[in-house]
C-alpha cells in the first residue's frame, strides 16, 4: 500500500495531430495513419510516455471519451518488483490531448508550384465514360494517395505529385488498368 511503482510516469502528454490528412505526428519528424483507438495510435500513446521503459506493461487499453472534446484517455496496467521477490501490478490513467499542427506535406500544398511531376490525363471523346471508370478504379486501389493536387482541365485531368516515383507509380498504374499512350517530358507540356 505505500510503494508506488508508477512513480516518474507521466500522467498527461500532448499529441499532434494535421488536421488536413489525419495523420499524427511521431516525434521528431514522423507522420503516421492511425484511426481513433487503434493499435498504431496506442503504440504512439506508449511511446509518447516518459519513464516507461522502467516497468514492464501488462495491458494497455483505451477509456472512452466524447470525440470532440479532443482528449484521448488510457487505461496502462504495469508490473515492477518492489521489494526482492514482492511484484507489484498497478493500473492508471494518462491523458492525452490532441492538438492541431499542419503537417509539412500539408503545409507544402497550400503553396504555389511545390509539385515536382505532372500527369496529364487526356482523351479526345465527346462522352466521359471512360474517365468515370478510370476514376472508380483509382479510388478503389487508392493510386492517388501519392499525389499532393488534382485539378481538371478540358478534354482531361492533371494530377500533381511532390515526387517523380509517384507520378512514375500512378502512371504504371493507368497502364495496368487502361490502354494508354505516354509521353516523358522534362517540362511541362501545355
Amino acid at each position: 500500500l505505500t510503494v508506488d511503482i508508477s512513480e516518474g510516469i507521466q500522467r498527461e502528454a500532448t499529441l499532434l495531430m494535421c488536421r488536413d490528412c489525419d495523420r499524427w505526428l511521431s516525434p521528431p519528424n514522423q507522420w503516421l495513419v492511425a484511426q481513433p483507438e487503434s493499435r498504431e495510435l496506442l503504440a504512439l500513446c506508449l511511446r509518447k510516455l516518459r519513464g516507461l521503459s522502467k516497468v514492464r506493461i501488462i495491458d494497455a487499453s483505451f477509456i472512452w471519451t466524447e470525440p470532440h472534446s479532443r482528449r484521448i484517455k488510457v487505461k496502462i496496467t504495469i508490473q515492477q518488483e518492489a521489494f526482492q521477490g514482492t511484484i507489484l501490478q498497478q493500473t492508471f490513467e494518462v491523458e492525452y490531448v490532441q492538438n492541431y499542427q499542419q503537417c509539412p506535406d500539408c503545409a507544402k500544398s497550400y503553396t504555389h508550384n511545390t509539385w515536382r511531376a505532372c500527369v496529364q490525363v487526356r482523351q479526345k471523346v465527346p462522352h466521359k465514360r471512360t474517365f468515370l471508370y478510370l476514376e472508380q478504379l483509382i479510388l478503389k486501389h487508392s493510386a492517388h494517395k501519392d499525389a499532393i493536387n488534382i485539378k481538371e482541365v478540358s478534354d482531361g485531368i492533371d494530377f500533381f505529385f511532390a515526387a517523380r516515383n509517384g507520378a512514375e507509380k500512378f502512371v504504371d498504374f493507368l497502364k495496368s488498368v487502361a490502354p494508354v499512350n505516354a509521353k516523358k517530358s522534362q517540362e511541362l507540356i501545355s
